[in-house]
């Protein structure tokens, strides 16, 4: 990848995120733009970490853990971080799995009440 630089406001329209998130990111350390004067400009590496967070957050992970993770890659590399990863996402993925079948019993007894009112209106 090219070395890439986003403005500010660029890098809200790339993610699809408000200037109150990006803001926060930075306040919490997850990212750290450059900055001349009031501007901050995002650099490739803060691009990358940013399509991390992100992904991180779709998959259930909390700020403090994508946060620990990144740290790893710097304090340790990527081996160490690929390894927090998988133990991360095998937690995130029984999370789900208990989620999804709860989602299903719902959804089944949802179907059940509907069908019970609609012979009860015949």
């Amino acid at each position: 990848m090219a070395d890439e630089c986003l403005n500010f406001k660029e890098m809200c329209a790339r993610f699809d995120v408000t200037p109150r998130t990006l803001r926060y990111y930075e306040y919490i350390e997850l990212l750290a733009p450059e900055k001349e004067g009031r501007s901050r400009f995002y650099s490739t590496r803060e691009i990358v970490r940013m399509t991390l967070i992100l992904r991180g957050r779709r998959w259930g992970f909390s700020l403090e853990e994508i946060r620990q993770w990144l740290l790893i890659y710097e304090a340790e590399g990527t081996s160490p971080q690929y390894r927090e990863f998988v133990r991360l996402a095998d937690r995130q993925l029984e999370v789900l799995g208990s989620e999804l079948e709860t989602l299903k019993k719902t959804i089944e007894d949802l179907k059940r009440a509907r069908a019970d009112v609609l012979k009860s209106l015949d």
